[in-house]
């Protein structure tokens, strides 16, 4: 069955206009009156009631589609550890992957890095709009895979920025989150050795050609374990889904 999200207040039995995005999407599908579909809100902001519900389209317009909103199902389909990436920003489309693929694997949530080897720099407009597109990469990957909490792809930042923030109070949901660096220092430990067993994480990787020294010894000092995920050199948008997914199984199904 079709899925859509619908960042909307909803609720068994009301009817109400699909947002232009989902809208766009039944009118491609071909869908038509009558017709089942599944709707979920995101979980990104107080609205959300959890889980998913049905719906079936009522009207087909020109630019407008609506619906009636059928029974709730309290569904979750979240990993079983709270993982946050702040990832190195990479060139051309290997960003949109990772997103894509991260949000497939029950990241909590991603942070571009703006870091001094990104070859992409962002700023102002720019990044406005580029991380508007990485959010909607998110809400795409979670309508295909079946997650009913979306994500959110935050602003993009250096490291110094991120660490002042967090000094300040603003760290969020990941406040008691354990800090582990992607690094290829010498003596450094294997992932599964140094990762607490179950807990959130923040991981941080870099773009192309890795964090600098000066950006290791910043995350160093502030508090992130230096890890290896073993003795080969994995694509920057390959890393942090490696890690990612090795979290999760160590923190259970």
């Amino acid at each position: 069955m079709p899925r859509f999200h619908c960042p909307a207040l909803l609720s068994t039995g009301a009817e109400l206009d699909l947002p232009p995005g989902a809208a766009r999407h039944v009118q491609v599908l071909r869908l038509q009156p009558g017709d089942a579909i599944t709707l979920f809100h995101g979980g990104q902001d107080g609205g959300d009631p959890g889980g998913e519900f049905d719906a079936t389209v009522l009207r087909m317009g020109r630019s407008d589609v609506r619906v009636l909103v059928g029974a709730h199902h309290a569904t979750e389909r979240e990993a079983a550890r709270t993982v946050h990436l702040l990832a190195g920003i990479t060139a051309n489309e290997r960003m949109d992957w990772l997103v894509e693929k991260a949000t497939e694997l029950g990241v909590a949530s991603i942070t571009p890095l703006v870091a001094e080897r990104s070859v992409l720099k962002l700023k102002g407009e720019r990044a406005e709009k580029k991380i508007a597109h990485w959010q909607a990469v998110a809400v795409a990957a979670c309508e295909q895979c079946g997650r009913n909490r979306v994500p959110v792809v935050h602003g993009a930042v250096d490291l110094a920025s991120w660490v002042r923030a967090r000094q300040a109070g603003g760290a969020g949901a990941e406040a008691a989150a354990q800090r582990l660096l992607l690094s290829l220092r010498t003596g450094t430990a294997p992932l599964h050795a140094a990762a607490a067993p179950a807990g959130p994480v923040v991981f941080l990787s870099g773009p192309e050609g890795g964090l600098s020294g000066a950006e290791e010894d910043l995350a160093l000092l502030h508090g992130f374990a230096p890890v290896t995920l073993g003795p080969r050199v994995l694509r920057a948008e390959t890393a942090p889904l490696a890690a990612l997914v090795a979290l999760t199984l160590l923190a259970g199904p």
